[in-house]
């Protein structure tokens, strides 16, 4: 297995549910090690320009809308199969069809308030990654 990185967004529905700390512990008990971190709050531009490639699809203004409407935290995670494995503990996009113990299903709402988002594939996260963070936001370092 490769060790890769991926972008993992702890959304505003989960911010203002106070699980932070839960979501980032599910991280770490994956081997998926944060290795760049950023609370901020998008505007609509950036949040159209991050998902711009869903811009045609008829939910991309509640979208933005709903990325736009409070923090996020931002995460570089970096881990074996870091792509698959932050997919895995996430669940599936609805949280109806989550599998139990996931992220979405134990923390999401619906499709759009699904507690966090990631990458689908190590093109996407390379281009996500570079988004939000500059090199120097990247931070190498061992777990012991």
């Amino acid at each position: 297995m490769a060790l890769e990185r991926t972008l993992a967004i702890i959304k505003p529905d989960a911010i203002q549910k106070g699980v932070i700390g839960e979501i980032i512990q599910k991280m770490e008990e994956a081997n998926l090690k944060p290795i760049g971190i950023k609370m901020l709050h998008l505007d609509h531009a950036r949040a159209e320009a991050f998902y711009a490639v869903h811009k045609e699809k008829a939910f991309f203004a509640d979208l933005v809308n709903f990325m736009a409407s409070g923090p996020i935290i931002v995460l570089c995670l970096e881990g074996e199969n870091g792509v698959a494995k932050w997919r895995v503990t996430m669940g599936a996009t609805n949280p109806d069809q989550a599998a139990d113990g996931s992220l979405r299903k134990d923390y999401g709402s619906d499709v759009q308030c699904n507690a966090v988002h990631g990458s689908d594939g190590p093109d996407t996260a390379q281009f996500e990654i570079n988004f939000f963070f500059e090199q120097n936001d990247l931070y190498a370092y061992e777990w012991v």
